[in-house]
């Protein structure tokens, strides 16, 4: 009995040692096995989709003024940078030349207004002769005092001079509109501004010549409303144009930087996306205008900036590092029961490769290239001493980070993300 008690215990003794053994070697081997590779945790985070592009700043109107007449710039009031109001005189082109067109057209007025009184003297005389010539025209057959010529003769003249008198006063019309043009050039001398703003260009100085004959010449640039709001025009690739509208759409905010104030963020709005394309070298661009605040003019003319428009914002969502779906382990390192899924994408990507697009179904029946498909990834997790595939339904991406929609994964799970080297 003794015997058989001894060899009960000894029996037990053996299996505990044999059970810790195994469990030290089991723990030291996953160990191992975790040490090959580098893991990420899935946590809860924020993902930031968006569109980078670059843009100059213009601004929102420029009124180019010019001169519509010629001659030397006699004075120019005002220079670069300085704030002018409606109606303000920034130039003056030499008048004396305008001056003395409208005294001629003045004497020229003058003169057809005394034409006109002489012919009505005239005209009155004659009206004068032709009533006595009727009176003794009719009593001709007994006194016989005056031909039927000499009533002609009277009755022309009259109607002679009425017809001078419509001309002298057409005349006097006509003088008085070359003198209302002559006057109006003689303002056009003095350069006003059409519009409150500032002066970002100004293209003339005191003595230069202006010809204004056959095009009219750019004297000041004149940009209003430059203290308010500026526009960033933005040149956008053609693949994310769908995305631009959508954020246009959902009245998305607009983030850019210019090199000036590279600490300085500035927020904007999409405006607009232009329909009209720009090609370059088989590269189709389209331009976005946005609108941003400028209160503090900070932001220049042609400026240079780097925007970042916002197509989509999630927060409080489980996530994964972008490095999670782009490793791919050896099928050595691979469970058995998962290795049919390496050996799946292997087959996709050389079909892929071959056919220049996805047309082969996966296992839920849809075509690799449908947004099913697309959205349905793989990632790797260590179980035991090897690695065991996760099927997930992935969202929206930034560029460190994926969204995960569903899936067995849990907050705080270790992913592996890549090898040690």
């Amino acid at each position: 009995m003794k015997r058989i008690l001894f060899w009960l215990i000894a029996a037990g003794i053996a299996a505990g040692l044999g059970t810790a053994g195994y469990n030290r070697y089991f723990a030291s081997s996953s160990n191992a096995v975790s040490a090959k590779y580098r893991t990420a945790a899935a946590r809860q985070g924020e993902i930031e989709v968006v569109v980078n592009s670059t843009g100059n700043v213009k601004p929102v109107r420029s009124v180019q003024i010019g001169s519509f007449v010629s001659g030397p710039i006699q004075k120019v009031l005002v220079d670069f940078n300085d704030k002018v109001t409606a109606g303000q005189l920034m130039a003056q082109v030499d008048p004396r030349l305008y001056k003395a067109a409208v005294a001629r057209e003045e004497a020229t007025l003058a003169r057809c207004k005394a034409d006109v009184k002489r012919i009505k003297a005239l005209l009155a005389q004659a009206t004068g002769n032709e009533a006595r010539g009727r009176k003794l025209y009719d009593a001709k057959a007994k006194t016989k005092a005056i031909s039927e010529a000499d009533m002609d003769l009277y009755i022309a003249e009259k109607a002679a001079l009425e017809a001078q008198l419509e001309v002298a006063e057409a005349s006097i019309r006509e003088s008085e509109a070359n003198l209302s043009i002559a006057k109006t050039n003689l303002d056009f001398t003095d350069i006003k501004s059409p519009v409150e703003g500032i002066v970002i260009d100004r293209k003339i100085d005191p003595g230069q010549t202006v010809a204004a004959q056959f095009q009219t010449p750019t004297l000041f640039i004149v940009a209003p409303d430059l203290e308010k709001t500026v526009y960033v025009y933005a040149s956008v690739d053609e693949a994310d144009i769908g995305l631009i509208r959508e954020a246009q759409r959902r009245n998305e905010p607009v983030a850019f930087t210019v090199d000036a104030y590279p600490n300085d963020e500035f927020a904007g709005k999409i405006r607009q996306v232009r329909l009209n394309p720009t090609t370059v070298q088989n590269v189709v661009t389209f331009t976005v205008v946005v609108e941003a605040a400028n209160s503090e003019l900070k932001l220049l003319p042609d400026m240079t900036a780097n925007l970042s428009f916002r197509i989509e914002q999630k927060a409080g969502v489980l996530t994964l590092p972008n490095a999670a779906f782009r490793f791919r382990p050896q099928p050595e390192e691979v469970h058995p029961r998962d290795r049919s899924i390496l050996e799946t994408a292997d087959t996709e990507a050389t079909s892929e490769r071959k056919t220049g697009s996805p047309n082969r179904k996966n296992k839920s029946g849809d075509s690799p290239g449908t947004p099913s498909a697309r959205n349905h990834k793989y990632v790797w997790i260590v179980e035991g001493d090897r690695l065991a595939a996760v099927p997930v339904e992935i969202g929206i991406s930034d560029k460190n980070s994926t969204e995960i929609i569903s899936g067995t994964l849990s907050e705080g799970q270790e992913v592996v993300v890549g090898s040690q080297k």
